[in-house]
């Protein structure tokens, strides 16, 4: 996409709190609503996003296609939109969708089913006293989420 904007029509005070990507797009993130499954990640821009917002229907930007497409249009795979929040940064989207069939193109349920890889998994520590050290430097309760 060489036109980093397309005309749209979101609402001017939530256009400028977005920050966009050089194409002007934005990660969005559909989860479902009910159980928290992350189902899929597609690109948005200030149109899909007004889209998604107005009509119930997530609406999303195909970087390959260089249009619009509303998911589940052609598959029957749809999603309805119940939420759409901006992250801390405004750099991201997440919808949460009632998810109806497959959320992949493959047909996979999500787009994460077919290749998980390999990863230490990592514990959570036993619940430290207040007044305690919770980590390397920090009184528990103390420091920044990372």
């Amino acid at each position: 996409m060489t036109d980093a904007v397309r005309p749209a029509q979101l609402d001017p005070k939530i256009a400028a709190r977005l920050k966009r990507d050089a194409n002007g797009l934005m990660a969005a993130i559909a989860q479902q609503y009910d159980t928290g499954e992350v189902l899929m990640v597609a690109w948005m821009d200030d149109e899909a996003l007004h889209r998604t917002l107005t009509t119930g229907r997530c609406t999303y930007w195909s970087r390959s296609r260089q249009e619009y497409w509303v998911k589940g249009e052609t598959s029957g795979h749809l999603q309805y939109v119940k939420s759409v929040a901006l992250d801390c940064d405004a750099d991201a989207i997440l919808v949460k969708v009632d998810q109806v069939g497959a959320a992949c193109h493959t047909g996979d349920r999500t787009c994460f089913d077919a290749d998980v890889l390999d990863a230490v998994v990592g514990e959570r520590p036993d619940a430290v006293p207040a007044g305690q050290a919770a980590g390397p430097g920090r009184a528990a309760g103390q420091g920044q989420a990372g």
